[in-house]
């Protein structure tokens, strides 16, 4: 056991609980059921039915506890061991593999696949976001294409196209990056994501490719990249967007190797969530551990089978 495992959420199924109920529920439990904060009872006793953890809502007659509406709920693996995968997870910037969490905490590799994906759903950050940027901010946008023309991708992705569109913006001033997985990043395809998610009072930033045209921001810079333009001259550029383009693919290449077309979002999620909770912006690894966790609420993910190999 590694020192940083030395911490009780790694060891102690109790303590592990009791700092996932501080994470979700900083305030005091609140019932997953009813939304009821006032009537709220821990069950205690000796009773078998009595679970760790288990709290009564007068409102609603229901019972839960911290993982019951989470992507934690109905899943047999320990607590401690979600706190050691969401460390592991959340400390290096190119990810880490299932192979790995399966070795370092000791559950099989299917196990650790899936919880892998359950974190990522964890991470996604876009569903309460509001638009990026705002006046005096600029918000840098390029698009690339994801794939792997491999035999072994060959196999996996028979019947699908081998090569998926990546759309990402980011906005220098705060940090703050977001990505889309997309079948092809087209004109149509790139104006519904700014609409979206882009302040219409923002500069976007982008190299010379005619996609952006129309995207519906008045304010509009160009890099010209093909004549080896990388500030223009009115000193907007678009290499952090790059920057962040440059890390999810050497995670992809190096950690992951391989990623079926309809799990793509769910990775763009998980390098987003780190770039947004970077080191560089102040936050330690055990912040972005818990700020980890805490995205578990209000998501689901069940177990399907598949043929798919993912590292």
């Amino acid at each position: 056991m590694t020192a940083v495992f030395q911490n009780p959420i790694f060891q102690n199924e109790d303590k592990a609980r009791e700092a996932l109920e501080a994470v979700r529920w900083p305030n005091g439990p609140v019932c997953p059921h009813c939304g009821g904060v006032d009537k709220i009872a821990k069950v205690e006793g000796k009773k078998q039915s009595h679970r760790p953890g288990l709290f009564y809502c007068g409102m609603c007659s229901g019972q839960f506890t911290v993982t019951v509406g989470t992507v934690f709920e109905r899943s047999k693996v320990p607590l401690t061991k979600w706190w050691m995968a969401a460390h592991l997870f959340s400390q290096g910037k190119n990810g880490v593999s299932a192979h790995e969490i399966h070795r370092t905490i000791g559950v099989t590799y299917k196990t650790a696949w899936f919880m892998m994906h359950r974190l990522r759903e964890a991470m996604d950050e876009m569903e309460s976001s509001t638009p990026m940027g705002g006046k005096g901010h600029a918000v840098q946008a390029d698009e690339t294409y994801y794939g792997n023309s491999s035999k072994r991708a060959k196999h996996y992705r028979k019947g699908h196209s081998q090569k998926s569109g990546v759309i990402a913006l980011v906005n220098p001033k705060t940090g703050e990056a977001r990505a889309f997985a997309v079948s092809k990043a087209t004109s149509k395809v790139i104006t519904g994501i700014m609409s979206k998610h882009v302040h219409k009072d923002s500069t976007l930033v982008t190299d010379e490719s005619p996609l952006y045209r129309k995207a519906g921001i008045k304010k509009h810079q160009t890099v010209l990249h093909t004549v080896k333009e990388y500030v223009n001259k009115d000193g907007f550029t678009t290499n952090n967007v790059e920057n962040f383009f440059g890390q999810f693919k050497r995670g992809m290449t190096g950690t992951y190797r391989f990623c079926g077309e309809q799990h793509l979002q769910r990775y763009l999620n998980e390098f987003a969530f780190r770039y947004n909770n970077r080191s560089g912006l102040g936050v330690t690894d055990e912040e972005r551990t818990a700020l980890a966790m805490k995205g578990i609420e209000g998501k689901r993910l069940t177990y399907r089978p598949t043929n798919e190999n993912h590292a």
